[in-house]
């Protein structure tokens, strides 16, 4: 796999040009130790060599090693986009984004493995770019090699236009909890009023760290080690005590929808971890079901939405 790339400044070295066009670190070792290759204008050269305007840079991307923690499954698999880069999939709740040692087995990335293994496909492995938690379903994001995954690195301007928006049932007859004055700072104005219905919409904008003694619990704390979350949502709809959410997410810490919602006083049906209702649904109430972003190597904007999954459908019948 190899990708070429012209040099617009007299004098750059070789890793200043790659490193504009997204080539990380960790990549280019890889390159210089692996068996990969670097070439200008046809020759092999290193990576401080220094280019005149107009040179060509070709990078040879060496075959990835076999992640052995990652075992090839032949499990259902729902590809909503491919390219030869990236992969979008549908993941259903209750499947494990990622193998681990409570489920070695029968996870989404296992199955996107289980699927490039049986295509035969040369030079692709699994790299997840967007997670998702166990119980939540929909649209989870793959690269197919390493230089597609380094382009959509934290920083890049193509993950700072990666979009997701999730759909949410809460339940309507609560009101907005009590907060801090410091804490009324970080959330829109209508979202301040304790005792107050959830309002058609709003931004949240509260710090999220480790709950005390847990090493999977979140909570809303200020302290060194939290790290700044922002939330927006909108109500699209109420059906029989029970409000759907649109939300955006604005950063990726781990389980920030369900925390912020869960500290402004409306947990997530379903989500027993947060104190939602589970009685009547047995996992929390939360679907990707939008993705965007601008693709690295066609500079197009994807654009992919699923529909609301039947579980949350009938949830809002009930």
């Amino acid at each position: 796999m190899q990708f070429s790339f012209t040099n617009e400044i007299d004098r750059s070295m070789v890793k200043g040009l790659l490193k504009r066009h997204g080539v990380s670190k960790r990549l280019l070792s890889n390159i210089k130790f692996d068996g990969g290759q670097i070439l200008v204008n046809g020759s092999e050269q290193n990576a401080i060599f220094r280019l005149a305007v107009g040179d060509i840079v070709t990078i040879v991307v060496p075959d990835e090693p076999d992640n052995e923690f990652l075992l090839p499954e032949n499990l259902p698999l729902e590809i909503v986009f491919e390219d030869d880069h990236y992969l979008v999939v549908n993941k259903p709740a209750g499947m494990p984004s990622i193998t681990g040692a409570v489920h070695p087995n029968g996870a989404m990335s296992n199955a996107v493995k289980g699927y490039i293994t049986r295509q035969a496909y040369a030079n692709q492995a699994v790299h997840i770019i967007t997670r998702l938690d166990r119980d939540t379903s929909g649209l989870m994001f793959f690269a197919k090699h390493r230089y597609a995954h380094a382009l959509m690195n934290m920083g890049s301007k193509y993950r700072e236009s990666l979009q997701k928006r999730y759909f949410a049932i809460v339940d309507a007859k609560q009101v907005l909890s009590e907060l801090t004055e410091f804490e009324k700072e970080a959330v829109s104005e209508n979202l301040r009023q304790a005792g107050q219905p959830l309002p058609a919409n709003g931004q949240i904008d509260l710090r999220i760290g480790r709950f005390d003694g847990s090493i999977i619990q979140r909570q809303v704390r200020f302290d060194e080690g939290s790290k700044s979350a922002s939330t927006s949502f909108v109500r699209i709809d109420e059906q029989n005590d029970y409000a759907l959410l649109d939300i955006e997410l604005h950063t990726g810490r781990t389980h920030q929808i369900r925390v912020h919602f869960s500290h402004l006083g409306f947990p997530l049906i379903g989500d027993d971890l947060y104190g939602g209702n589970h009685e009547v649904m047995s996992r929390q109430a939360l679907h990707c079901h939008h993705l965007q972003f601008l693709h690295p190597f066609t500079d197009k904007m994807v654009d992919i939405e699923l529909d609301m999954p039947e579980d949350m459908k009938q949830l809002l019948k009930k």
